[in-house]
């Protein structure tokens, strides 16, 4: 895979409910996905953790936390914390792992994919996630936050292809693909034509079912598969299997 920097890889396998979402989190398209999540989490008394990492380059992650905790307020949850995990110091705090080690749905949200990468991978915090979601913690993500669930995501402001932390295996996917995001799909089979690669729309997300590799689609807009030979799109109510 030319153009792609190696670096550090995660031996892990896909275990629970995954969200990935296109971007444009909280708004009123998105209540049906996330409202699924907080369900399938526990519902009202679910540990719900939120991780603004990927807002902080330009001070709003504290802003971006709290916009999300209200958000899921109004979706009945009731145990929320948005974690001020803002650089490597802080993803290394014992206290702000423990809490990840505790959450029942985990949510990571948008901004710059490269730093969010940067500030978590080899953390007490990306572990004690990880180790949530093999425990049966639902794991979402919005556009930066999705995009480094996958194996490999392409960080714009360096226009490079990196490894991402490798929850969805074998992917590269495009968030915000009706607006700018459907643009970058000829950045990604330039350099990684092997790889299979998912373009998710605003305010949509697709999820994961009991059967970890059937998924849903909701929200907004409608979800689209690069596959080798192929383009398959779903909207929402569809489902589709994906292995």
């Amino acid at each position: 895979m030319t153009g792609i920097n190696p670096v550090f890889q995660w031996k892990f396998i896909e275990m629970g409910i995954l969200l990935l979402e296109g971007g444009c989190e909280f708004q009123g398209k998105m209540e049906a996905p996330d409202r699924k999540a907080l369900a399938l989490a526990g519902g009202q008394n679910a540990k719900v953790v939120i991780i603004p990492t990927a807002a902080a380059p330009d001070n709003n992650s504290k802003r971006a936390g709290n916009k999300a905790s209200e958000w899921f307020r109004t979706l009945g949850a009731r145990n929320i914390s948005a974690l001020p995990i803002i650089d490597k110091a802080s993803a290394n705090d014992p206290e702000l792992s423990a809490e990840l080690d505790r959450a029942n749905l985990i949510y990571i949200l948008g901004g710059f994919p490269g730093y969010l990468d940067h500030t978590l991978k080899e953390s007490r915090c990306l572990d004690a996630l990880l180790r949530s979601y093999e425990k049966g913690a639902v794991l979402a993500g919005s556009s930066a936050g999705a995009m480094v669930l996958c194996e490999w995501y392409f960080d714009p402001a360096v226009k490079e292809i990196k490894k991402g932390f490798g929850v969805k295996k074998d992917v590269i996917l495009i968030p915000h693909h009706d607006t700018f995001g459907r643009s970058w799909h000829s950045l990604y089979f330039d350099k990684i034509s092997d790889i299979r690669c998912i373009g998710i729309d605003e305010q949509t997300g697709m999820m994961n079912q009991a059967d970890r590799h059937q998924w849903a689609v909701y929200g907004k807009g409608g979800v689209t598969l690069y596959l080798k030979t192929s383009i398959a799109s779903y909207k929402t109510g569809q489902s589709f299997r994906f292995q």
